[in-house]
C-alpha cells in the first residue's frame, strides 16, 4: 500500500500550495485533506483533478497516516500533533517552532550530510529566511561578504486568506469613500507600506521580524555560512510574493555586474533584469537582478530579489517529506 500525507488545513493558501506540488508527487503517496479546527469536515473538493471529501480534524482522519503535514492555523497544528502523537509530522505553521522535538528545515540550503532525529517535527523555516540563506549560500562560494542590510516587502498572503481578503476590501472600500476593515492590520495597508501595524493587529511585525531572524541564524549555523545581515521588515500592500532590498558590502575586491550574474545563476537562483513578486509566482527559488553599484560605496553593491513565498515554503517541505518517506 502507498504511504498516507494527512494535510491538515488543506483549504488554507499554504494547504492549496501543497496540494499542487504533491498532485504530481514522485513518492506516489496518497493525500489525505483535512480541514482545520474551525472548518466542519464533509466539504467537497479537488485533488489531483479527482473529486475529493475534506474530513474534519478527528483521531479518526489521522489514524495511520504515515505523516503529518501542518498547513493551517496554530490550533489546528497543536491538536493535530496531540492527537497523532508519535507520527512523523511536517508544520508549515509555526505551531511546534519551540517544541523540544522541533528541528528547523529549509533542505534547499541544508548541508548534503543534513540530519535529524527520527522523532523530529520538522519545522519548515520561513520563506523569508530561505531566500537570504539561498543568496549568501551561493555568494560565498566564491565571494566575501563583510557585512549586508536586508529590506523585507512582507505580502498580505503571509496572513493568509484573510489577509488577502482584508486587503482587497480595504481597496474597494477607498475607491467608495467606506469605512475599511481592519481586524487582520489594524491599520490602513491598501495604497501604504507599513513599518509597523495597529496595536490591535492579529501579528506584530516585530514578532514576524524576530522569527525571520532566528530561523536566518539557524540555517545560516547550519550550513556554516555567515555573516547574519541588518533585516527590516516592512509591510507591502502586495496580496502574494516577496520583494526584498538587498545592500551588500564585500570584503574584497567588488565584482562587475556581469561576473556577480553569471555566479548567482544556479538551480534555485534565476537572475533577471528586474524580478518582480509578479513574475516569480509559482517558481521555485528566488529571482535577483536590477544589480547595481553603490555610488557612494566603492566595495557595496545593491540588488532586488523575489520569491513566491508560498512556493518557497510549500516546496521545502515536500523535499522533507521525500526524506521521511
Amino acid at each position: 500500500m502507498p504511504d498516507t500525507i494527512a494535510l491538515v488545513g488543506s483549504e488554507t493558501l499554504m494547504g492549496r500550495e501543497l496540494r499542487d506540488l504533491l498532485a504530481g508527487n514522485p513518492m506516489g503517496a496518497e493525500i489525505r485533506l483535512i480541514a482545520t479546527a474551525e472548518e466542519p469536515g464533509g466539504a467537497l473538493s479537488l485533488h489531483a483533478g479527482e473529486p475529493a471529501i475534506v474530513l474534519q480534524l478527528d483521531q479518526v482522519a489521522l489514524a495511520d497516516a504515515d505523516l503529518l503535514i501542518l498547513a493551517g492555523d496554530l490550533g489546528s497544528s497543536r491538536s493535530a500533533l496531540e492527537l497523532a502523537r508519535g507520527t512523523p509530522a511536517i508544520d508549515l505553521s509555526y505551531a511546534a517552532e519551540d517544541d523540544p522535538r522541533s528541528r528547523l528545515r529549509a533542505p534547499m540550503v541544508e548541508p548534503h550530510d543534513f540530519r535529524v532525529a527520527p522523532d523530529a517535527i520538522h519545522s519548515i523555516a520561513h520563506p523569508a529566511a530561505i531566500a537570504m540563506a539561498l543568496l549568501l549560500q551561493r555568494i560565498e562560494t566564491q565571494l566575501k561578504i563583510q557585512r549586508w542590510v536586508v529590506h523585507i516587502f512582507e505580502p498580505a498572503s503571509e496572513r493568509g486568506a484573510a489577509g488577502i481578503q482584508e486587503l482587497q476590501e480595504q481597496t474597494v472600500s477607498l475607491l467608495s469613500f467606506k469605512p475599511m476593515p481592519k481586524k487582520v492590520f489594524d491599520s490602513q495597508l491598501s495604497y501604504s507600506l507599513l513599518a509597523q501595524l495597529g496595536e490591535e493587529a492579529e501579528v506584530q511585525l516585530e514578532n514576524l521580524e524576530a522569527r525571520v531572524e532566528k530561523h536566518l541564524a539557524t540555517l545560516l549555523q547550519n550550513a556554516e555560512l555567515g555573516p547574519m545581515p541588518s533585516i527590516r521588515l516592512i509591510q507591502a500592500p502586495v496580496f502574494h510574493g516577496y520583494s526584498f532590498s538587498v545592500w551588500i558590502e564585500f570584503a574584497g575586491e567588488t565584482p562587475d555586474r556581469a561576473d556577480l550574474e553569471a555566479l548567482l545563476a544556479t538551480e534555485h537562483i534565476s537572475v533577471e533584469a528586474a524580478p518582480n513578486n509578479v513574475g516569480i509566482a509559482g517558481l521555485d527559488g528566488i529571482s535577483v537582478g536590477a544589480i547595481s553599484r553603490d555610488r557612494n560605496h566603492a566595495k557595496a553593491v545593491w540588488l532586488w530579489v523575489a520569491a513566491d513565498n508560498l512556493r518557497l515554503a510549500a516546496r521545502n517541505a515536500v523535499l522533507v517529506a521525500q526524506e521521511v518517506l
